[in-house]
């Protein structure tokens, strides 16, 4: 028996299980499917590329949608981390909280103290910015923040060509603007004996607590179900093997699991949409529709092109001796090019300038990237990605099976409405723009997939080769209606006891990446847990589990 029993300990499990475990009358379990996420592709930053296509097994659930008609039924590749830190594990550690209007929003559609205001202490409390402590930046929390000292120079000629269009240069896309071009700053540890190592959520707040009293770690357990009695979850049944467990909860059940997982554990436990649950034998403990519903993404489109210039990571004899050159480095001082993000830069722009905010995100990126690395090319080259930052489109989780094992079924519903697909249009012919300005002529070579002339040819192309960059939420929807799966506190409505804590919670999508705001929400709810406990009486013993 536990106090609290945390289920995932990917960006926000984590940080729960090691803010609840502060306090040493809290007892705290946390079940992870995966490993411990230390291992020596985790911590390098550019490792990520090898377990992102999966080149290498485990730490990534890589999953797949279901064929989506507006992408030419297509299917599509859902990378997810797997192993203690989750997805922070394997994204490209790049550090942006979205715009201040993103939150407001949130608490407009009725997500209550999840303002802009509200939200910001929270982000500045996370980290720790190797910009120093201001209005804007956060110092001594344990997310260490880097600058990119490693980016390579044709990220400036990128900066360039965006000026040469017309763009603002920006130093600082967490500041007071937004908008612009700049590079990314990065979750990458800048100082400290892990100097330039991956700064994933459990590096930053577990790794060195594991050895905690009250807190208990079990990896390789695929949490089954949640235990619900009398309208409150008392446990989790979990598979170690071919053995299932039970934990229980003398608190609550906090779920972290993701915006894809979390919702497929609440459906597998009878919390869902009542029909769907029935078609698969499964008893409805709470009629809950639109728990899997809701689902939002950043769909995203690539432009690729060779280079004569080997300044880049690359395929050839070029490209393995920088990398052996880089890997010495790194293994001695935390330092050269195994630092990289690959996406170094990047930026915010409007495709119309009468907008209030930017509506379109840009990664460029230092290597030729194609259909998430799992086509590989010799040579150097580089890459751009634009990416619709609040699509209209709206997808669905959904059961495959009652086998806890099964992946459950993604439908992104990318461009089901039409307002997207002309709004990724729109910044395709800019990000074209940018891509043919003089200052990248230097490094411009040959297009791998030149999308044509018209906007026929342009909309064909995105159909052919557009798909996700990483940033899922939705599925288990904040907001004050009784519709909402979650309340502004994430309790579930309908049972007590049990919250959702993670991406799943976002009523609508951020402008921007979304790891440093699912840190943000796992600190400000372990905060108020924490408050809440020391209010609240102690709870009845001698639960029983069926």
């Amino acid at each position: 028996m536990f106090d609290y029993v945390i289920v995932g300990g990917g960006s926000a499990g984590a940080v729960l299980a090691a803010r609840l475990s502060e306090d040493p009358d809290i007892r705290v379990c946390l079940l992870e499917a995966g490993g411990l996420g230390r291992n020596l592709l985790m911590r390098v930053p550019s490792g990520a590329a090898a377990i992102v296509p999966g080149y290498v097994k485990g730490g990534n659930w890589a999953f797949s949608t279901t064929p989506q008609k507006a992408l030419n039924n297509r299917i599509g590749y859902q990378p997810r981390g797997r192993g203690l830190g989750g997805s922070s594990l394997i994204n490209a550690m790049l550090y942006t909280r979205g715009h201040r209007s993103d939150y407001d929003e949130w608490a407009a559609l009725g997500a209550k103290g999840w303002s802009f205001a509200d939200v910001l202490p929270w982000f500045l409390k996370a980290e720790d910015n190797v910009r120093g402590a201001d209005p804007w930046h956060g110092r001594g929390g344990p997310l260490q923040v880097s600058d990119a000292n490693w980016a390579r120079p044709i990220n400036q000629a990128f900066i360039k060509a965006g000026e040469q269009c017309g763009y603002r240069p920006n130093e600082d896309f967490n500041g007071p603007v937004q908008e612009g071009l700049g590079l990314y700053q990065a979750t990458q540890f800048w100082r400290g004996p892990k100097k330039g190592e991956r700064c994933s959520s459990a590096a930053a707040y577990l790794h060195d607590h594991l050895d905690r009293p009250n807190l208990k770690v079990i990896s390789s357990a695929q949490a089954s179900r949640i235990i619900v009695e009398r309208g409150r979850a008392v446990g989790v049944a979990y598979r170690k093997g071919r053995t299932e467990i039970v934990v229980g909860a003398a608190r609550e059940v906090l779920i972290s699991a993701g915006a894809l997982q979390s919702p497929h554990l609440l459906m597998l436990s009878g919390i869902g949409p009542a029909d769907h649950l029935r078609a698969h034998g499964i008893p409805v403990v709470v009629d809950r529709p639109e728990v899997g519903a809701n689902l939002q993404d950043h769909l995203d489109y690539t432009q690729i092109y060779r280079s004569a210039d080997t300044d880049m990571i690359g395929l050839g004899l070029a490209g393995a001796r920088d990398m052996l050159t880089a890997a010495n480095e790194w293994s001695r001082h935390g330092t050269g090019h195994l630092r990289s993000t690959f996406a170094e830069s990047g930026g915010f722009l409007k495709t119309d300038p009468s907008l209030n905010r930017p509506d379109i995100q840009l990664h460029f990126v230092v290597a030729m990237v194609d259909d998430h690395a799992r086509k590989m090319h010799w040579g150097h080259g580089y890459s751009c990605h634009v990416c619709v930052l609040r699509p209209h489109s709206r997808g669905t989780i959904r059961l495959a099976s009652t086998n806890p094992t099964d992946a459950p079924v993604i439908d992104p519903a990318f461009l089901s409405d039409p307002c997207d697909m002309e709004t990724l249009k729109a910044g395709a012919r800019l990000m074209r723009q940018i891509m043919e300005a003089p200052a990248l002529a230097r490094y411009r070579g040959r297009e791998l997939y030149p999308s044509g002339s018209t906007d026929d040819d342009l909309e064909e192309a995105i159909r052919a080769r557009a798909d996700t960059i990483y940033h899922p939420v939705g599925t288990c929807r904040m907001g004050s209606d009784m519709a909402a799966v979650v309340d502004p506190a994430l309790k579930v409505n309908g049972v007590e006891g049990l919250r959702v804590v993670d991406a799943s919670i976002m009523p609508r999508l951020i402008g921007g990446n979304t790891n440093a705001p699912v840190i943000m929400i796992a600190e400000k709810i372990a905060a108020s847990i924490r408050a809440d406990r020391k209010d609240a009486s102690e709870p009845a013993a001698g639960l029983h589990f069926a």
